[in-house]
Formats: C-alpha cells, structure tokens, sequence
C-alpha cells in the first residue's frame, strides 16, 4: 500500500527535573531532505537521530525540533567564552557596517548575546546525567518516528482510494473514447471518399498509386487505437503500483506524464466533436490525479 510525504508526529517525555517535546513533520519533496534542531549539549544525538530518519523514510521534507527543559536541579548553566567573543565580535562588525550605511541600530542587550546558539552551555556532554538522557532520547524517537510513519499510511490509504477513484474515471473515458473513435468511422471514411473524388475531379492525371497512399497516411494519423491501447495499459500500471509495497511515487508521477502525452495525442488526431470533449475530460482527470500523486512517498 502506497504512504503519502504528509504527516505529523509529537511526543512528550521527562527524566528527573528535564522534560523535553518532539515535532516531526513531512511534506512532499522530489527527494528526502532531513532538517534536525536539536539542543546543543547532546552529542551523538543528532548523528543517531538523522540515522534513524534515513533509514525509516525515502522521500519528503522532513522537519523534527527537539526542545528540551531543565529544572532548578540540573546542572548549572555556563558559558562559553570563545563563543561570546565571536558573537561580541561580529555585533561589533555589524554596527560599523550599519554606520557606514547611515542605518541606526539599536545595541544589543546581554540577553541578546545569551541567546546565540552555543553562547550558552548545559552541562558537558560527556557527563553521566547527560549520557542517560541521550539514550532515552535516541529511544524515543524510534517511538515518535512509528507514529509518524503509521501517520503516512493512514494518509496513504486515503491517498489509494482517492488515486484509485480517479483510475476508474479515467479508464471509463478511455472506454467512451474508444467508443467514439468507432463511431466517427463512417463519418471519415465519407470524407476521405469526397476528399479523393474532389481530387480526381481537379487532376485527372494524378498518379492513382501516390494518391492512395497520402489517403493511407491520412487515416493512419486519424487512427488512435494505439493511443487506446496505452493508455489502457498506463491505467493497469498505475493499478500495480498502488498495490506494491514499495515507495511507488516517482513511477507514478513519470506515468501520469505518460498518460498526458497519450491524452494530448489522442486530442489532436479527434477530428470528431465529441472525441475531442472526451479528450478534453480525460486530460483534466488526469492532472486532478497527478496532483495527488505529487503526495506519495
């Protein structure tokens, strides 16, 4: 069953006086992009963190925040002096820029410098409190990441019944093409006759042998059966897909071009009222399931 890239995922959890809050979110992508923010202090995390991602998805945007409280108990906060000089330093940078600019700031407070990244340390990260909350959080998000892939199938099921749906309109018009494209036969054979008894009447002369075959090319570039049969074929593709267990949605976004170019094709050899309608129908329900196609995984 196919999965969409749309989801969405949260957990909550302590340990001692520190408590902490996850959110990952997906949307679609051409590939899988990982973007992590997790609290400085947590070394080995994010490496084991991303690892896990990878390997659990394949395709999407993917957003997951960390944010992590500590209460009075825990390790007192420190700073790290080389970060608050290069901090301090590119304040400064930033001022004198500003003034040869003629742009005015406003000075930037402590609390300001305080919440720099890295400006702030909680704790080593090699000490044993912080090794013990590193593992419970590296379990956890095995845990938040289930939630958020059972998520994507429950989406995903929704996007089979949605893409499925729109199969069965397009195959019901690809029947009522091929029905069309029957009827209109006598209509073209009458005027390919009137066509080649107008041109006999204004060349006598002209060669029987080449004339008879511009009428055959004539006919073949009318003909659409092929165009049937592909997109009838395209329909029972995209129908195997769905149904196969892995990530599926690069195949079915290349074959819904597929379908478009048949459908574009088939518009341009009508030459009839009503197969150029049904071609018409056919291509915008074929757009309507390229967009939700955009959403499998």
């Amino acid at each position: 069953m196919i999965q969409s890239m749309t989801a969405f995922a949260s957990r909550a959890g302590t340990l001692d006086d520190i408590s902490w809050s996850w959110d990952l979110r997906g949307v679609n992508a051409r590939g899988l992009d990982v973007r992590l923010r997790l609290p400085d202090g947590l070394g080995g995390l994010e490496s084991a963190t991303r690892s896990a991602l990878t390997a659990g998805l394949t395709r999407g945007s993917i957003a997951l925040n960390l944010r992590l409280t500590r209460g009075a108990a825990a390790q007192p906060l420190t700073l790290d002096p080389a970060q608050v000089d290069r901090v301090l330093k590119a304040l400064e940078q930033v001022q004198q820029r500003a003034l040869m600019l003629g742009v005015t700031l406003t000075h930037a407070s402590a609390a300001d410098v305080l919440t720099q990244r890295g400006v702030i340390m909680q704790g080593a990260g090699d000490e044993p409190d912080d090794v013990n909350l590193i593992n419970v959080l590296q379990a956890d998000v095995h845990v938040l990441l289930e939630e958020f892939c059972a998520m994507r199938r429950a989406e995903g099921a929704s996007l089979f019944a949605v893409i499925s749906g729109q199969l069965e309109q397009i195959d019901a018009l690809i029947t009522r093409a091929a029905t069309a494209a029957l009827a209109r036969l006598p209509e073209a054979r009458a005027s390919l006759t009137t066509a080649l008894r107008r041109v006999a009447e204004t060349i006598p002369d002209l060669d029987q042998t080449r004339m008879l075959q511009e009428l055959a090319l004539l006919a073949i570039k009318s003909d659409i059966t092929e165009e049937i049969d592909r997109l009838r074929a395209h329909v029972a593709a995209a129908r195997a897909l769905l149904s196969d267990a892995a990530p599926a949605g690069r195949k079915l976004d290349f074959l819904a071009q597929e379908f478009n170019r048949e459908a574009n094709t088939l518009c341009s050899k009508a030459q009839s009222t009503d197969l150029t309608r049904i071609g018409l129908d056919l291509k915008a329900a074929i757009e309507q399931m390229r967009e939700q196609i955009q959403n499998v995984e």
